[in-house]
Order: structure tokens, then sequence, then C-alpha cells
């Protein structure tokens, strides 16, 4: 079974500063700890993919054109966004369970100060095919 670990990053639901923010020291024991669960992960043989990403003022908006014409390419997600896709994992486990152990374990990333962050991981299995109707 596949499955799809989505790092959500929230300032709704996280008391954690902008990783700009953070004493280097920090931002060296984030990284650390990803290199490591993924070098576990591969270990193990469940790691298909994993990719962080840059942070969402770097990221634009792609809409086709009406009619012919070009595309329009727009700044986005805007400052006013609460929330975005900070990296994913994709992994291949025997069953939901571990997914969700997996999860649970890249939840709880280092942030400032060593402290877990918690953060939200969305977890949404791949299928192997579309849909029956």
């Amino acid at each position: 079974m596949k499955y799809m670990l989505l790092m959500q990053f929230s300032s709704r639901t996280l008391d954690v500063p902008s990783m700009a923010e953070w004493a280097p020291e920090d931002v060296r024991a984030h990284i650390d700890f990803m290199i490591a669960t993924n070098g576990k992960l591969t270990a193990s043989g469940e790691l298909l993919q994993a990719e962080g990403l840059t942070m969402p003022e770097t990221a634009r908006i792609v809409r086709a054109g009406a009619d012919g014409a070009p595309p329009v390419v727009t700044d986005g997600p805007f400052a006013e966004t609460k929330e975005f896709l900070a990296g994913w994992w994709i992994v291949e486990v025997g069953s939901e369970e571990r997914a969700l152990e997996i999860a649970a374990e890249v939840s709880a990333a280092p942030g400032p100060r060593g402290v877990p962050m918690n953060m939200p991981i969305e977890v949404r299995e791949i299928p192997v095919g579309p849909p029956e109707v």
C-alpha cells in the first residue's frame, strides 16, 4: 500500500515562528531530523520519495488562458495564507497503521529549542488505479 504524507505548516495550529526566524542550530537540528528519518525509511525499504518545498512566497499560480490566450501566471499563495504545504513523503508500507505511525514520527520534528513541533501530517492512500464507477 502506498501513502502520501503531506507536511502542512499552519500558523493557526502551530505556535512556531517562520523558519527564517529560527536560530541556525535549530534549523540544523530540524534538517538533521528529516535526514535521519528519511535514512531510516530508506533502510526499511518504505521510502519511495521525500521532498521539502521552498516557502510560499516563491510559489506561482498558473491558469490556462481563455480561448487560446497565453497562461496567466501570478504570485501566490498570498501573505494572508495561514497554511501551506511544506513537503511530503511517499511511502510503501504494509498497512495504514504503519503510515499513521510514520506520520506521527515526522509530526514530532524538532522546532525552536528542540521542542517537538507536532505539525499536522495529512495521510492519503495512493490508489492503484482509478476509482470504480
